[in-house]
């Protein structure tokens, strides 16, 4: 019995002796193997680093105005009688727009220039009296006060005549009516909107550290999106005070709008061209990378050199030839093998960003290669080949791919 006991306990190790082995085998061959699996390379586009000439700018969101845009109210009281504009139609400075009804006006003007008419004859009268020595100078001082004061009535009626006329202040286009033919209407009633459309200001603000980079006259473009920024205008007018609590300070453009693209009230992308600046290191922002150590960059160096382009310290030996300068004939009919390109992980300083770019203040010199797309897939050391056909850098001239 004892026997068979130990012959099972013997068995029952080996077996389980015989798990533990294979479990330990198996996973160092696992390891192994992925130890001694090479890194496959990865596609990647690329763009050599350049000194540009740097166009700086001042990004801001603004609001258009008209140059000059009111809203058109009557000064009197009346029916309107006659409206003399559509919406949206151009109209010439002083020319009518609403007609008010002016009958009692008209009768009223009409009885002052009858009665101006025959105080002026009572002066001349008068005048030829005192002549012949028949008449006296009261006579004549009292008919020249008559007939002033006529005068004056015929152009204080006149004038309210006028009020009952609603005459444009500028040229420019008039908005849609809001009046109708009998309606009643008080002072300050608004008919409509008139609003010069040929030239507009553009209002925007700046950070206050930004102030001493404007000047009036400085060019500067606008457009609905930051890509796309049709219209140029100049600034005008900087306000001399910061405010106190956003501590911005204000900026007027005045942009020129033949084709009525721009509306008041409309909210516009607005950029403050500075001047340019020579040999200023730069990149697509497609290649530089954020993280919480930094900003950094793939370099593309070859296998046996590091980040920083020196010659790497744990490099593989070149195998000397047994004879110097002797090659094998099957060497020699072998074509050259392409250099082994490996991404290199770079810090670097950026400065400002402006059209897709961002400016390396170092980490950086021209000459050097920079991974452009792929960044995701990629550690520093993993080996990569190039194919520029389609490049974020720069879509419209790509780089050589390499072969």
């Amino acid at each position: 019995m004892i026997k068979r006991f130990i012959i099972a306990l013997i068995f029952l190790v080996l077996v389980c002796g015989g798990i533990v082995g294979f479990n330990i085998f198996r996973d160092k061959a696992i390891k192994q193997f992925f130890a001694n699996m090479p890194v496959p390379t990865t596609t990647v586009s690329s763009q050599t680093v350049e000194p540009v000439t740097w166009t700086p700018s001042i990004e801001a969101l603004g609001t258009v105005s008209a140059s000059q845009g009111v809203d058109l109210t009557v000064e009197n009281a009346g029916i309107v009688k006659e409206i003399r504009f559509a919406g949206n139609e151009q109209v010439k400075a002083g020319s009518v727009l609403v007609q008010l009804d002016d009958a009692v006006q008209q009768a009223d003007l009409a009885a002052a220039k009858t009665q101006a008419g025959l105080d002026q004859t009572t002066l001349e009268r008068a005048s030829v009296l005192q002549k012949r020595g028949v008449g006296s100078d009261v006579a004549v001082d009292s008919a020249r006060a008559a007939s002033q004061a006529s005068t004056s009535q015929v152009a204080k009626l006149q004038a309210l005549l006028d009020q009952k006329q609603l005459r444009a202040p500028f040229s420019g286009t008039v908005g849609i009516r809001k009046v109708d033919i009998g309606q009643y209407v008080s002072p300050g009633t608004i008919v409509a909107t008139l609003q010069d459309l040929e030239t507009m200001y553009v209002d925007f603000s700046v950070p206050e550290q930004q102030l001493n980079l404007l000047k009036i006259g400085g060019p500067a473009r606008f457009g609905l999106t930051g890509e796309d920024m049709p219209f140029t205008g100049k600034i005008i007018g900087i306000e001399p005070k910061i405010d106190p609590v956003s501590r911005l300070v204000k900026v007027r453009a005045e942009v020129s709008n033949p084709e009525g693209k721009l509306s008041p009230g409309q909210f516009v992308q607005a950029k403050v061209l500075l001047p340019e600046e020579n040999n200023v290191i730069a990149l697509g922002q497609t290649a530089v990378v954020s993280s919480l150590y930094g900003d950094y960059v793939f370099a593309i160096r070859p296998a046996d050199k590091d980040a920083n382009g020196q010659q790497a310290a744990a490099g593989k030996s070149e195998a000397k030839p047994a004879a110097e300068g002797a090659v094998s004939s099957a060497e020699a009919a072998e074509p050259a093998k392409p250099e082994a390109l490996v991404a290199r992980q770079v810090f670097i300083k950026t400065g400002r960003r402006s059209n897709g770019l961002v400016e390396v203040l170092s980490g950086l010199q021209p000459g050097d290669r920079i991974v452009t797309a792929g960044q995701n897939r990629l550690s520093s050391g993993a080996p990569v080949a190039i194919d520029n056909t389609i490049n974020p850098a720069n879509p419209a001239q790509p780089e050589p791919a390499s072969k």
